[in-house]
């Protein structure tokens, strides 16, 4: 069952700052779980099917913790506005489209079959609030073998009539319906509670969002001080709040409370404004921060403090936040997410140590993957999750060592066409 030996050169990260990297290695996967890589395959493996790759490299499958599925369809358009204008003129009005049910199959289908040929293994995905079309998305994800958890929105204010749910009663109730008929209907796709933003959601709604985690502790995601302009709308709606997080805190929505009876995890997507209070409740709920660097920049947000948060020991991950982020690649979102480290170090705080590849490489795997447990490595019992690359196409005139050539296929976009092969939980899916 699942039982397999990979050969080719094996790359993974051994801890935050160090990719570890074996050339020609054997890479042994065991009911689903990884066992290690050696240098000669050990005798109790012996009987194995053994896959050679080659000169290929073989590193874990990325992570993407944040990315709209009904965004998909529009990605590349409107990348001149602001968030605000940008969920009024686009986000909104597309994923109105959705109570469609065969519109929404054509484009989920489009996106479940891009998602299978990516980088991605596993995500944390957001729909919209028509339960028929995030049901819909849920058997197309199931189908390409990938793990997933799917949120059907919720948003019962500030956003058009058509998007908006008539009620609070009525946004909990269609909620209940979406998560007890899919409870147990998939293997590898599962649901989680997603109020949308703290602007879209009453005081009502969240109330009723903590009654429906409290009855089926789900995970919950969301978004997390991203743009001065949401954030200065969420101090007009919630006054009473400390800050951004806490409105999302006094409802049980955030991370998982000391001696609370709330066990599942929480992403928070951005927190490029979070204030110190934030960043300790961050930390001390255990959250997890979403770094959505090419979102961040396209919408004219900011740069996150991402080095600050790795020293303060906050979980942290990458999330491609299609369609604010043009593309799906989370390669693209390492090499971004680089980028404006350097610009926070230039523009913003010259104390502050920008991300090298290696620091990327982490958040991409094992960062995003200790969401969904112990994935995102190769050490042993680990769920065996795999991308095989090929980067014969990206020639050079030396001979390159293995970090070079991961790096290099990481810039040059050499996922566009070089994945060779893809596993998730054990199971070949490309």
């Amino acid at each position: 069952m699942n039982s397999f030996v990979l050969k080719g050169n094996v790359l993974f990260s051994e801890n935050l700052d160090r990719i570890g990297a074996y050339p020609d290695h054997f890479l042994v996967c065991e009911d689903g779980l990884c066992r290690g890589v050696f240098r000669e395959l050990p005798e109790r493996y012996a009987l194995l099917p053994v896959t050679d790759y080659g000169d290929n490299l073989i590193i874990p499958g990325l992570v993407d913790l944040h990315i709209h599925a009904p965004q998909y369809a529009y990605r590349g358009m409107g990348m001149d506005l602001e968030l605000m204008d940008w969920l009024q003129q686009q986000a909104f009005l597309e994923e109105a489209k959705y109570a469609d049910e065969a519109y929404a199959n054509r484009a989920y289908s489009m996106f479940a079959e891009q998602m299978k040929k990516s980088a991605t293994t596993r995500a944390s995905i957001f729909a919209t609030q028509h339960r028929g079309a995030t049901e819909i998305l849920m058997d197309l994800l199931e189908e390409t073998g990938l793990v997933t958890c799917v949120g059907k929105i919720n948003m019962d204010q500030d956003a058009p009539d058509d998007l908006i749910e008539p009620s609070a009663d009525i946004s909990a109730y269609n909620t209940i319906g979406w998560i007890n008929h899919t409870s147990g209907k998939y293997q590898r796709t599962k649901p989680i509670l997603t109020p949308r933003f703290i602007p879209s959601c009453t005081k009502q709604l969240l109330e009723k969002l903590r009654e429906v985690r409290r009855t089926y502790d789900l995970p919950v995601q969301s978004h997390l001080s991203e743009n001065p302009g949401e954030v200065a709308l969420v101090k007009q709606l919630f006054p009473e709040a400390a800050f951004y997080g806490h409105c999302y805190d006094r409802y049980d929505l955030f991370g998982r409370k000391p001696e609370s009876e709330f066990t599942g995890e929480t992403i928070m997507a951005h927190c490029v404004y979070s204030t110190d209070e934030e960043i300790r409740l961050l930390k001390q709920n255990g959250v997890y921060v979403a770094h959505c660097p090419a979102s961040n920049m396209n919408l004219s947000s900011g740069i996150a403090p991402i080095r600050m948060y790795l020293e303060l020991g906050l979980r942290v991950g990458l999330g491609s936040d299609v369609a604010g982020g043009q593309t799906e690649s989370i390669f693209r979102a390492m090499t971004d997410a680089i980028q404006v480290s350097k610009l926070y170090w230039r523009l913003v705080d010259k104390s502050s140590k920008q991300l090298i590849f290696d620091e990327v490489f982490y958040l991409a795997t094992r960062g995003g993957g200790a969401f969904f447990g112990k994935v995102g490595s190769f050490e042993d019992g680990y769920e065996f999750d795999a991308l095989v690359l090929n980067d014969a196409g990206l020639p050079h005139p030396q001979k390159l060592n293995l970090h070079q050539r991961l790096e290099r296929f990481a810039y040059l976009s050499a996922d566009s066409d070089g994945i060779v092969s893809k596993y998730v939980a054990g199971k070949r899916i490309l």
